[in-house]
C-alpha cells in the first residue's frame, strides 16, 4: 500500500452534520490510495462489535461501502458502484480508497458500533493534484521597441485544484498596470477528469534594455514548491540610430601592417551591409561589416568612415595614423681618425611623431654625445644610437678607433720598496698600442693600455751612474726620452743629503756663476783696451813730428798690436 499524504483540518460543518457535529477534513492525492482514519485516527475504545463505513452520494442520498465485524477477519463490502473495486479496511479501520480521483472529493462517515453506543466520524476528502511543469506557448518572434506586443502564453495543465500563475522577467515578478503591462489569466476544467489547467497572456512594452532580458512564468499551487518554466529571450526590434566605426588592429599602427575597419549599427535586426568610405572613394561591402586594407604605408594616414547602405548622413568616422620613423647615421661602420683630427657626426630623422634619441658607448649609456673638434684616445670605442618611437625602434652605429704617433708625456723614477733597486715608469700616448725598448736591461714589472695610455716599467739594479733611454714605437712612428740614473752607492754616501735631482741642479747653478764671472772678465778687459786706444790717439797734434821712417813704421806697428 502507497504511503498518503494527509493535511488534517478541523472545521464545523453547518450544512450536511447538525451543530457540533466535528468534521476532519483529509486531503489526498490524485491516482493514489487515499487512506480515510477513524475516530480521528485515535486507538479504538474497548467493546467495539463492529466499524461501518458510509458515505453520501452525488445527489445526497447515503451509500454504503463496507462492514468489518471486529471478531472477523474479512470486511464485508456492500458498495454496487464504482467503490466496490476501490474500497478495503485497514487494520486501525480505515478507509482505503484506491486509485484517487476528483469523484472521491465527499465525506465518508465511519460509523463505530460497541455494547453500549454507537458514534459517528464524518470525514471530508479532498484530492490534490500537483500540476505539470509550467510552458510558454505561442511565444512572440520578436518585440517592438515601445510598442505592447504580445509575448506568449503561459499554461500549466492537470491540477487540482488550479494553480495560479506568475510572470517573472529577471525573476522579477510583472504586475499589470494596464499600460505597458497587460496580463491575462483563466482556467478550463477537464470534463472527463475534472482536473484544472491554467493559462495566463502577457502582453509587454519592450525597450532595448530587453534584449537580454529573461522571462519566465512561475506555476504557483497548494501542493508545495512553486515550478518554473524554461526562461525565454526575445529579440527587440528597432531601427538602427547610431552607427559605429572601430579600427581593428595592434597598436600603433606600422608601415606594412593590416588594418581592419568594422562598422557596426544599434538597429535590431543588425543591418548587414555598408558604405566604407576609404579616403574619399566609397566602398560598398555587403552581407559583412568589415573591410581590410592590407599593407598599409605612411600616405594611409587619414579619415576613414563608413554608414548604412540607404543613408549616408548616420555615420561614423576615425582617423587611421600610420607610423613610421626614417632613420640616417653619419658616419657608420669602422671609422679611423687620427689624434686631434675633427669628426662630424649627423643624425637624420624623420617620423610619425617626436622620436627619443639615445646613445651609449661600449655598451654604457651617455648624457649626451661627446664633443668630436679634436679627437682624444679616450674618444675611440663603439657607438651605438637608439632611436625610437612607440612601437617602432632602429639602432645604428659606428666604431671610432683613433691613431696617433706616440708620444712620451712622462719619465720617472723611483726606488723600490726593499730600497735595492731603481724603477723607471714611462708613460706614452699612442695608438695603435706602442712598444717599448729600453736601452738597459732589467725587469719589466708592469704593462697597461687604457684608452691610448700606455704604462711601462722596468726595473733596474743601478750599480753606477747611467743615462737610461725610453723608445716607443708603432706603426706611425715613435718617440724618445732619456733620464738620468746614480748609481744607488754613491746616493748612500753619508755626506750627501741633497738627491740626485738636488745635485744635478746645484751642479748646473755654479756653471751659471762661472759664466757670469768669465763674461764679466772678458768685458772689463774690452773697456781697457778701448781706453788705451782713446788715450794714444790724444798725443797727436795734427802736426808731423820729426823722426826716423823706421820710427814712424815702428811706431805704426805697436799701434796695430794695440788693437787687436
Amino acid at each position: 500500500m502507497q504511503s498518503v499524504i494527509c493535511l488534517f483540518v478541523a472545521f464545523i460543518a453547518v450544512a450536511v452534520f447538525p451543530p457540533g457535529s466535528c468534521v476532519q477534513t483529509v486531503i489526498g492525492l490524485y491516482g493514489e490510495t487515499i487512506e480515510v482514519p477513524c475516530n480521528n485516527g485515535n486507538k479504538m475504545p474497548d467493546g467495539i462489535i463492529f466499524i461501518k463505513w458510509k458515505y453520501v452520494r452525488d445527489d445526497g442520498t447515503p451509500g454504503d461501502l463496507l462492514v468489518k465485524q471486529v471478531a472477523k477477519d474479512e470486511a464485508t463490502v456492500s458498495a454496487t458502484d464504482g467503490y466496490k473495486s476501490r474500497v478495503s479496511i485497514a487494520a486501525n479501520f480505515s478507509l482505503m480508497i484506491s486509485r484517487g480521483s476528483l469523484t472521491d472529493q465527499r465525506v465518508f462517515t465511519c460509523m463505530m458500533v460497541s455494547t453500549s453506543n454507537l458514534d459517528e466520524y464524518p470525514v471530508e476528502v479532498k484530492v490534490y493534484k500537483k500540476p505539470s511543469t509550467p510552458v510558454i506557448k505561442n511565444k512572440a518572434k520578436e518585440l517592438e521597441n515601445e510598442k505592447l506586443t504580445p509575448l506568449g502564453e503561459c499554461v500549466v495543465e492537470s491540477a487540482n485544484p488550479a494553480a495560479d500563475i506568475i510572470w517573472m522577467k529577471n525573476n522579477q515578478s510583472l504586475v499589470d498596470d494596464g499600460k505597458t503591462i497587460i496580463i491575462r489569466s483563466s482556467v478550463t476544467k477537464d470534463k472527463v477528469t475534472g482536473l484544472s489547467s491554467s493559462s495566463s497572456s502577457l502582453q509587454y512594452t519592450a525597450g532595448k534594455e530587453d534584449v537580454t532580458s529573461q522571462f519566465t512564468c512561475t506555476a504557483k499551487h497548494q501542493m508545495g514548491i512553486n515550478q518554473v518554466s524554461a526562461p525565454e529571450t526575445f529579440p527587440i526590434h528597432y531601427p538602427t540610430e547610431k552607427v559605429s566605426l572601430q579600427v581593428v588592429s595592434q597598436s600603433p599602427i606600422r608601415e606594412g601592417d593590416d588594418v581592419t575597419l568594422k562598422c557596426q549599427a544599434d538597429g535590431n535586426p543588425p543591418p548587414t551591409s555598408f558604405n566604407f568610405n576609404i579616403k574619399g572613394k566609397k566602398v560598398t561591402v555587403t552581407d559583412k561589416n568589415v573591410y581590410t586594407l592590407t599593407g598599409v604605408t605612411r600616405d594611409d594616414s587619414g579619415v576613414y568612415k563608413c554608414s548604412l547602405l540607404d543613408n549616408d548622413v548616420m555615420e561614423s568616422s576615425q582617423i587611421v595614423t600610420v607610423s613610421f620613423l626614417d632613420v640616417s647615421l653619419t658616419p657608420t661602420g669602422k671609422v679611423l681618425k687620427k689624434f686631434g683630427e675633427n669628426l662630424v657626426v649627423s643624425l637624420e630623422k624623420n617620423a610619425s611623431n617626436e622620436a627619443k634619441v639615445t646613445w651609449t658607448k661600449d655598451n654604457r649609456k651617455l648624457d649626451k654625445l661627446p664633443d668630436f673638434s679634436q679627437l682624444t684616445y679616450s674618444d675611440a670605442g663603439l657607438y651605438v644610437c637608439n632611436v625610437s618611437i612607440e612601437g617602432i625602434r632602429h639602432s645604428l652605429s659606428f666604431e671610432l678607433t683613433v691613431e696617433g704617433v706616440p708620444k712620451i708625456t712622462s719619465l720617472a723614477k723611483h726606488r723600490s720598496d726593499d730600497g735595492k733597486h731603481k724603477v723607471l715608469t714611462c708613460v706614452a700616448e699612442g695608438s695603435p698600442k706602442p712598444d717599448v725598448q729600453w736601452s738597459v736591461n732589467g725587469t719589466n714589472d708592469e704593462t697597461s693600455y687604457v684608452n691610448g695610455k700606455a704604462t711601462f716599467k722596468l726595473t733596474v739594479v743601478s750599480s753606477k751612474n747611467l743615462t737610461v733611454s725610453c723608445l716607443v714605437t708603432n706603426k706611425l712612428g715613435y718617440d724618445m726620452k732619456d733620464i738620468n740614473v746614480f748609481s744607488l752607492f754613491e746616493e748612500d754616501k753619508p755626506k750627501q743629503e741633497k738627491n740626485e735631482d738636488g745635485t744635478e741642479q746645484a751642479k748646473v747653478i755654479v756653471g751659471v756663476v762661472v759664466g757670469l764671472l768669465l763674461a764679466a772678465a772678458l768685458v772689463g778687459l774690452i773697456y781697457w783696451l778701448y781706453i788705451k786706444k782713446t788715450r794714444q790717439g790724444t798725443w797727436k797734434t795734427g802736426e808731423k813730428e820729426a823722426g826716423t821712417s823706421e820710427e814712424s813704421k815702428k811706431l805704426e806697428e805697436n799701434n796695430h798690436k794695440a788693437d787687436v
